[in-house]
């Protein structure tokens, strides 16, 4: 991860740059998932929640399996039980949140022209291979947490 060569500019002029589409999904599912969690915890009985094709339909538990129950746990203060329904997610949203709010300041504070922060830049490459990097992560983790 890199920063662009600029550096902090106050009040700055000319053309904003937008938002990287990639960085508003990543940022929307987020918002959902939290959403979702929030819903799960405040269903009570009922339990509302998507359930697990793979789960559902094999009894295995893929990598994501408990991230609504990690998230509701979560929006109740529960960090033990986090840990317990899923803690690759756990770990890894708010290392991704930070990243992905920092671009929206950055964004944001641009846009009302107060400040302009440089921007987080991955190269492709390095994109690249983080994709591959995560996507081993929850292969060996989906297939650990099925071990039990």
């Amino acid at each position: 991860m890199t920063l662009t060569q600029q550096g902090v500019v106050l009040r700055p002029r000319g053309p904003v740059e937008p938002v990287d589409r990639k960085v508003l999904g990543l940022a929307a599912v987020g918002v959902g998932g939290f959403a979702l969690g929030a819903i799960y915890q405040l269903s009570g009985s009922r339990q509302l929640g998507i359930p697990c094709l793979l789960h559902a339909t094999t009894g295995l538990n893929c990598p994501f399996c408990g991230a609504t129950r990690m998230a509701a746990a979560l929006l109740r203060g529960d960090l033990d039980a986090a840990w317990h329904f899923n803690p690759v997610v756990l770990v890894l949203g708010p290392l991704m949140g930070v990243a992905i709010g920092y671009q929206l300041l950055a964004w944001g504070l641009e846009r009302v022209r107060l400040v302009k922060l440089p921007r987080l830049r991955l190269s492709p490459r390095a994109l690249d291979w983080g994709i591959k990097a995560l996507a081993v992560l929850l292969v060996v983790y989906g297939v650990a947490r099925n071990l039990n």
